[in-house]
């Protein structure tokens, strides 16, 4: 891949802007917005590659650099619509209604001195994207969106179990998900909490199972489950695995690796930010060593699968990494 050429900074207006109105309004403000949306859908963009997991391993950064790129267009009011797990039922229009203009997307890119890639003579075509975590891990978002988006490309970030365990809970009980005031204790409710959620979440596509989605610490860092039930549905080669340590490390290779997978041109923010982080106390030793050997066998799977072992059970792995952040959904 070339070398980037560009040292945009992120600074792009493709974000809405945080605001200090009161939640009517802004609830107000975004239901105008869903509306217009839906009856300018045929006008819109659909994604053409999906962040999709996992959750709390650094997806927010990787969603803000991607954004960034003057040929991205993301979601016009959040990073993720959480549509092919928790609002299937508002139809494509609905949807689609989320992301920018055509129009207005392609002033855009065409406006952007980017390389040309691929013998291409013209101004670069925009991609859409969004980010929604959950999708990875809800038993009926995989299948949704292969039916639905069946080119799209996925990107996939996994992070050593054991950290995206305890950020979860950390960021869980902060947000108000968990009042289990310690990480053992949510641990060990965990298999209760989820008993029989699956099973309902597919026999009721309605269903919203709040434990399913903010209590799996174990379930969620189980890769491997995931990343079969994504193949079953998806050819690999749609499908690019990130290692979250790797991007915190080395996120200008690591990042125009994504690029040259998704086939953008060549670029790169000004700098590549944390978000969403929850510093805390640290993972007590004991119970570090315990969940590591919970997740051993699933690894060593995991391994299997992508043809070398992931970077957290690395021998040469000495370091364990910094909380990267996550989004708040």
């Amino acid at each position: 891949m070339s070398r980037p050429v560009s040292m945009q900074g992120t600074g792009t207006g493709k974000e809405p802007l945080r605001s200090s109105a009161p939640q009517w309004v802004k609830e107000a403000g975004r239901k105008v917005s869903v509306t217009f949306g839906r009856l300018t859908a045929s006008h819109r963009l659909l994604p053409s590659f999906l962040v999709i997991g996992g959750q709390r391993c650094g997806t927010t950064a990787l969603h803000r650099a991607l954004i960034a790129h003057p040929v991205v267009a993301g979601p016009v009011l959040h990073k993720g619509i959480n549509y092919f797990d928790l609002g299937y039922h508002h139809g494509p229009e609905w949807y689609r209604g989320h992301f920018p203009l055509r129009a207005t997307a392609r002033r855009r890119a065409a406006g952007a001195r980017l390389p040309l890639t691929g013998g291409a003579s013209g101004p670069p075509e925009p991609q859409a994207m969004e980010s929604s975590g959950y999708y990875l891990y809800h038993p009926l978002a995989l299948p949704r969106i292969s039916q639905d988006l069946p080119d799209v490309r996925l990107i996939v970030m996994l992070r050593d179990p054991v950290e995206r365990a305890y950020s979860a809970y950390k960021h869980a009980v902060a947000r108000g998900f968990d009042t289990e005031p310690t990480f053992e204790g949510a641990l060990e409710l965990e298999e209760s909490r989820l008993a029989g959620e699956e099973e309902r979440l597919r026999t009721d596509p309605r269903y919203v199972s709040h434990s399913h989605r903010h209590h799996a610490y174990l379930t969620r860092g189980r890769y491997v489950e995931q990343l079969r039930r994504l193949y079953d549905v998806f050819d690999p080669g749609q499908v690019h695995v990130v290692a979250s340590e790797d991007f915190s490390a080395r996120p200008e290779p690591v990042f125009a690796g994504i690029l040259d997978f998704l086939g953008l041109p060549a670029w790169r923010p000004a700098s590549f930010e944390r978000y969403n982080a929850r510093p805390g106390k640290p993972l007590p030793e004991p119970l570090r060593r315990r969940l590591d050997d919970y997740f051993a066998p699933y690894d060593e799977e995991l391994a299997q699968l992508l043809g070398q072992p992931p970077v957290w059970r690395s021998a040469a792995a000495s370091v364990r990494s910094a909380d990267p952040g996550e989004p708040a959904r």
